[in-house]
């Protein structure tokens, strides 16, 4: 079977499915396999829950004529979403960056949606599997499409952009994650240019915050917009506020660090002609979810910023500080390790412990091991169940509480005892 006559049948179902505990009568099911599990093994049940066909990589498995052999089933998805890509008539916008990428990736949506038929990545399925999927799940009258990318390994971003075969591209910032599986900052690097460079061999265009020099070096080669000109406002409420035209935009969001994420996102709303007062408009109206920088009002009378969805150094930082510049008289950090750092784990995380010794901060907890393995005087603990069950017993309130770390450590935990 050829990918045309594939996608004829994915025209006919009802979607693609890779999880029989998510399945939808009708649907195709590719069977991918990881280092864990074998998708060709759960072929049979998904057809018995419903899927019209089931695509599979080993011959072993083949029963009838319901089931598609395939030699790689994942390269399979791919193919057939990179086919499916080229039957879209619309603008496709890549997305990456080590920070605000889902953020920045949520308000181009919402902007663009005023205006257009949007499609986007849902949630961060952003990788190998992911984008496949989310360009089957885009109809085929969409008029914008943006696509996020995410990656832990060298020649991922160029892979993606290959599938998606993006239009725009933007990268947010490129800082220091997934150390474990690059090796180095300079890896990163090579990986975000990625997207630059496939830009630049099909002469497309990217969006650049001028005021990055790093990626202004990156991109100086190629045909580039760079981010509005833009002003601060603090509030004293910690929510990112900015000036932009005259305009003050008071958005939802918390911290000064997403200032970069709004402009993006107005920046390039302005280049598809939405109307300012919409864009605004949006802007303002849009509203955090997901443990990303959310503001909350606890039980306690505190007010949490919850931002436990990710964790790096240039993150863990800027969250920090941006919290920091809070008026509010108590304030209280709740960390959690930052994941897959590989070797300078140890080193990065001691560098976020001295900071808060310079900026003489006493109100802090930090939980998670590595945490645990640097020099330090704060209240520590292995995980958010010990930490949970000392705030029981130490109650906080009438507080600022910021609550940051890797999603691994489940910070989100904390919520329900601040």
């Amino acid at each position: 079977m050829n990918i045309t006559q594939l996608h004829n049948i994915f025209l006919n179902s009802s979607g693609i499915c890779t999880d029989t505990r998510k399945l939808k009568k009708d649907c195709i099911f590719f069977a991918l396999t990881g280092e864990n599990f074998n998708g060709n093994e759960y072929a049979s049940k998904a057809l018995e829950l419903g899927a019209s066909y089931a695509v599979i990589d080993n011959l072993s498995y083949q029963k009838d004529e319901r089931y598609i052999l395939v030699n790689d089933t994942l390269k399979s998805l791919q193919k057939l979403a990179n086919h499916h890509r080229k039957q879209l008539k619309c603008p496709v916008i890549g997305i990456t960056g080590t920070n605000g990428k889902t953020t920045t990736k949520e308000l181009i949506y919402c902007v663009l949606s005023s205006t257009f038929r949007t499609a986007c990545t849902s949630g961060n399925l952003n990788n190998e599997i992911g984008v496949p999927l989310t360009i089957l799940s885009t109809p085929l009258d969409t008029e914008m499409l943006i696509v996020e990318m995410g990656a832990n390994h060298m020649g991922e971003i160029n892979a993606l952009c290959k599938i998606a075969e993006i239009d725009y591209g933007i990268i947010t910032n490129i800082g220091k994650a997934h150390l474990e599986g690059f090796g180095n900052y300079e890896n990163i690097i090579k990986t975000k240019n990625e997207l630059y460079q496939f830009i630049e061999k099909e002469n497309k265009i990217v969006f650049v915050n001028k005021n990055d020099g790093l990626l202004l070096g990156l991109s100086e080669k190629i045909e580039r917009i760079l981010y509005t000109d833009f002003k601060i406002t603090n509030n004293g409420d910690n929510l990112a506020s900015v000036i932009i035209n005259n305009k003050e935009i008071k958005t939802k969001l918390v911290g000064s660090y997403n200032t970069n994420n709004i402009i993006a996102a107005y920046t390039i709303a302005s280049y598809f002609k939405v109307n300012e007062e919409d864009i605004v408009n949006s802007l303002q109206k849009y509203t955090p979810t997901n443990n990303r920088s959310e503001l909350k009002i606890t039980n306690s009378k505190n007010t949490l910023i919850l931002d436990a969805y990710n964790a790096n150094p240039t993150s863990m930082r800027l969250s920090i500080d941006s919290f920091l510049e809070t008026k509010k008289k108590s304030l209280w950090l709740i960390l959690g390790d930052m994941l897959e750092l590989g070797k300078s784990s140890l080193n990065e995380h001691q560098k976020i412990i001295d900071s808060l010794k310079e900026k003489n901060i006493k109100k802090v907890i930090i939980i998670g091991n590595e945490f645990g393995k640097c020099q330090h005087t704060f209240y520590h603990f292995e995980n958010a169940e010990k930490a949970s069950e000392w705030i029981k017993e130490n109650q906080i309130i009438n507080s600022q509480i910021l609550l940051k770390g890797s999603r691994g450590i489940r910070l989100e935990q904390l919520e329900i005892v601040l």
